[in-house]
């Protein structure tokens, strides 16, 4: 490990060079290049001299027990010893989690895509609820939400809504939200006060570039028509609205919300080239050995990954077996204690992993 950290500080040094390099910025490809780099291996670099500083201190500290001190002295200097040594193992941990290998979307902004499942018009109305979830989470994260699709039902719920997540880091918080959610309560529209179970389905895809997916045209087949809202209400009287067909796949997109055809080709575009993109990983994954693969990752889509029970307040993740009793908090926005977990549970396997194949 150490042998690795003193390369990626070399690197680090190398970079700090060349992104000062007036040739280098000339060439903006290649600066933006070195610059990612840089910034992607600085976090390791600052941990490593923080390793190494501590390390310094504890030599310094064994070096001074072998000499003559006083007794209130020599009880300051093991005191500081005790304090080191425990602080270098969390620094050592937080190492072993930083040379982890990255999710290489992590980065990215996401594309989400929210659908009723079971339920009827009790899953549209929970799909409008989970909107406004990672909608407001999203306020917190300070990032921009774009809306890409929806199809509204009359009473407010949507059978289906599709929006984009422009933030940094975006994918790498939200990607453990794919899956299947399900949601205990009352409905409004229930006289006898049962309490039902319905699910909505949330597939979290990272936005990817043209030059990541290759589409050849001629697999698509474009139809245009007139966009409508609920109950049948016409909400433009021009063909704006836009259906994508990739043929070789059967995929089937179509976009609706802006009144510009050219708009709604384009997001539908974005959420096809997301699809394929989430389909090639699948079939990269199925090659994996099972031991190998994280037990969180970004959940399949049947997976059931979440209960939102309003009776007692609570929401269970059980993937980790984790239960929070502020259903309200979480419903607005309120995740990271949930994402956080699953975080953690996900490291904590993949250095279990690593572990076992060394």
């Amino acid at each position: 490990m150490f042998d690795k950290l003193a390369f990626i500080e070399e690197r680090y040094e190398e970079l700090s060079k060349k992104i000062s390099d007036p040739e280098i910025i000339a060439n903006q490809e290649m600066w933006r290049k070195y610059c990612k780099e840089h910034a992607d291996i600085t976090p390791i670099v600052n941990k490593y001299k923080e390793y190494k500083k501590v390390n310094d201190t504890i030599t310094e500290a064994k070096q001074l027990l072998n000499e003559k001190l006083d007794k209130d002295f020599r009880e300051m200097v093991e005191m500081e010893l005790e304090e080191s040594k425990e602080k270098l193992e969390v620094i050592q941990s937080e190492l072993k989690i930083l040379l982890l290998p990255k999710d290489p979307n992590d980065e990215k902004n996401v594309i989400v895509e929210i659908r009723g499942g079971a339920g009827g018009d009790e899953a549209a109305l929970f799909a409008a609820d989970l909107l406004r979830m990672y909608s407001r989470y999203a306020e917190r994260k300070r990032w921009k939400v774009e809306m890409m699709n929806s199809n509204e039902t009359d009473i407010g719920g949507y059978k289906e809504v599709a929006f984009m997540i422009v933030g940094q880091g975006a994918y790498s918080r939200l990607k453990f939200e794919s899956g299947v959610h399900r949601v205990q309560r009352i409905p409004s529209t229930e006289s006898g006060g049962r309490i039902h179970t319905s699910t909505v389905t949330v597939a979290v895809l990272p936005e990817v570039e043209e030059v990541e997916v290759d589409i050849n045209p001629n697999d698509l087949r474009i139809d245009v028509f007139r966009a409508g809202g609920p109950g049948g209400q016409c909400v433009n009287t021009t063909d704006s609205a836009v259906r994508i067909t990739h043929l070789p796949t059967g995929l089937v997109v179509s976009c609706q919300d802006e009144k510009s055809q050219h708009k709604n080709k384009d997001k539908a575009m974005k959420i096809l080239r997301s699809r394929l993109y989430e389909r090639m990983q699948e079939q990269q994954n199925a090659e994996i050995a099972q031991n190998r693969k994280s037990q969180v990752g970004t959940g399949d889509r049947s997976e059931r990954i979440r209960t939102y029970n309003f009776p007692q307040g609570r929401v269970t993740d059980h993937r980790i077996g984790l239960t929070l009793h502020k259903l309200e908090l979480i419903l607005d926005g309120d995740l990271d204690e949930i994402i956080d977990a699953l975080i953690t549970t996900e490291q904590s396997e993949k250095l279990k992993a690593v572990t076992e194949e060394a």
